[in-house]
């Protein structure tokens, strides 16, 4: 029986595949995925479209760096629908299998950040929470109204955290326990006033949605009287931090601006119920300027 030798690779080929393993073992998890997405076969939108269970998206697009896109516009994505998907799913999908400059916010996709506020069908709510099941199509998603739009649906948050900000929405007290590791207390039925106003994910839907604050670039807004809320309420902190809180938002730009129009209860992605909030702090800043003689 004859055999054949193998013939031995020369050191060039040798020193290539040597390398080659080198730099794959070298990149990282993030430079892999990449090349695994640039790998797959991207499907186009008017393929996608021609399956029969579609849902059709018109999503806002500008980019003031890019001179095709400078001019705001709707480009329209159909996007292949599965059980529970959200709004936030239809856009992932989209930038991922259609256009990857895309832009939008997002994180933990379980309403807790707020990150993904956008102006869906003409009202302000949580991608991640939206349901394409329950709206109408074509599914507009546009950015939040009354802020800046810095790209897409990538709105200038900095102004509503100023806002935010400025009411001083930290724990603060006087008064704190004698004992080194004992518990500064809290009535069960203070907790429960302040409960819902606790839920605020800083969203800014609620101040999109105020048309007092679209015209009035001081007013501190609906989440902003929120915060101060949640901290004015609260027994903890004692009534000298509470009037300090008062003066706050008694200010011109402060509750008083308010004129009950429910449209930040109405598009509040945690059901906090901000206009009687404001309500009760107006109501206790008249009580503060009552004086008997």
């Amino acid at each position: 029986m004859s055999t054949q030798e193998q013939k031995p690779k020369n050191q060039t080929e040798t020193d290539t595949e040597s390398a080659d393993e080198d730099i794959i073992a070298a990149s990282s998890p993030q430079q892999r995925r990449l090349r695994e997405k640039r790998g797959r076969e991207i499907e186009s939108p008017k393929e996608t479209a021609e399956q029969e269970d579609t849902y059709h998206l018109k999503v806002f697009r500008y980019d003031p760096e890019v001179a095709d896109k400078q001019e705001p516009r709707f480009d329209d994505f159909h996007v292949p629908y599965r059980q529970g998907m959200t709004v936030l799913d239809a856009l992932i999908y989209a930038r991922d299998r259609f256009d990857s400059s895309l832009t939008f916010r997002h994180s933990c996709r379980q309403a807790i950040c707020g990150s993904d506020a956008f102006f869906i069908n003409g009202r302000q709510r949580l991608g991640c929470r939206t349901q394409l099941s329950d709206l109408e199509e074509p599914v507009r998603v546009e950015p939040l109204p009354h802020q800046e739009v810095v790209k897409d649906l990538v709105v200038d948050m900095e102004h509503f955290y100023d806002q935010m900000e400025a009411v001083e929405p930290y724990f603060q007290t006087n008064e704190l326990p004698e004992g080194e590791l004992e518990e500064q207390r809290q009535s069960r039925e203070n907790h429960e006033k302040i409960k819902m106003s606790t839920r605020c994910i800083w969203c800014a839907a609620c101040y999109s949605s105020c048309n007092i604050a679209a015209g009035d670039n001081e007013y501190l807004g609906p989440a902003a009287i929120n915060k101060a809320y949640r901290f004015a309420m609260d027994e903890r902190e004692g009534e000298d931090l509470k009037q300090h809180r008062m003066r706050i938002i008694e200010q011109e730009h402060g509750v008083w601006r308010c004129q009950t129009q429910f449209s930040c209860t109405m598009v509040c992605p945690k059901d906090i119920p901000l206009t009687e909030h404001i309500q009760e702090l107006k109501r206790e800043a008249v009580k503060n300027n009552l004086k008997f003689w």
